[in-house]
């Protein structure tokens, strides 16, 4: 019941919540990258708000419906504490994990299946969030000074290469660098896990089609030696 409910609700919301954020995104993509002043930051500032907001009602909504709540409460603390910590602002940063959860969540029902696609989308939207992450965190304190300078920096990173020409200095920078660390590694392990997926398919498909060319060419032997029996038989007969 619990599960139906939860699955209803994540159909219904999952488009409206995949639009907020976007719409978070591009909002504090514009911030960080264009530096707007007078009634455009203010927009920017507001629709950061609002869609935080949204995110808000989302996690109230789950918990309300849950059949189960203080179960589904202490099962979901780290929801909990990325929807309530950003209201402080120097943790606003922690709203991008709402916004990798909730495009994950929609994103993974459409390309459930489609690893390949999937992988690649999310690592050029974690590239780029975490350029965001560490330009907004530096804030001219280290060597990332621009949007250009972060997504070199967050691509060697990922990719776990790590040139050491770019690197943070501030204690948040330092933060998003080790995330993206663990993301860089867990990036390899699912390449390395859908090539390995893929190899074995290819092989699995070789071998059946390899055992029903086998069974073929047994099947025809058997007909054969049938023949021949029928044929020895007839000869015996005439003699």
């Amino acid at each position: 019941m619990y599960g139906a409910r939860i699955a209803k609700w994540d159909k219904a919301a999952e488009w409206p919540l995949t639009i907020a954020a976007i719409l978070f995104l591009m909002s504090y993509a514009t911030q960080i990258i264009a530096h707007p002043d007078g009634f455009v930051n203010q927009l920017c500032e507001a629709i950061l708000w609002i869609t935080w907001a949204i995110f808000l009602i989302d996690y109230v909504t789950r918990l309300t419906i849950a059949e189960k709540r203080w179960r589904w409460f202490y099962r979901h603390l780290l929801d909990l504490a990325i929807v309530v910590l950003p209201m402080l602002r120097p943790l606003r940063l922690m709203r991008f994990l709402t916004v990798l959860a909730i495009i994950g969540r929609g994103t993974g029902n459409v390309l459930r299946g489609r690893v390949v696609i999937y992988t690649v989308g999310a690592t050029v939207l974690t590239i780029f969030i975490a350029a965001l992450t560490v330009l907004d965190a530096e804030n001219g304190a280290g060597d990332i000074k621009t949007f250009p300078d972060a997504i070199w920096w967050a691509f060697v990173t990922i990719t776990t290469v790590g040139y050491g020409d770019f690197y943070p200095v501030t204690l948040t920078g330092r933060i998003v660098a080790v995330g993206l660390m663990i993301g860089g590694i867990a990036l390899i392990g699912v390449v390395t896990a859908t090539l390995a997926s893929w190899i074995v398919e290819r092989v699995a498909d070789q071998t059946t089609k390899t055992a029903a060319a086998t069974e073929s060419q047994v099947e025809e032997l058997r007909r054969e030696v049938l023949e021949l029996k029928s044929m020895i038989r007839e000869l015996r007969s005439a003699a």
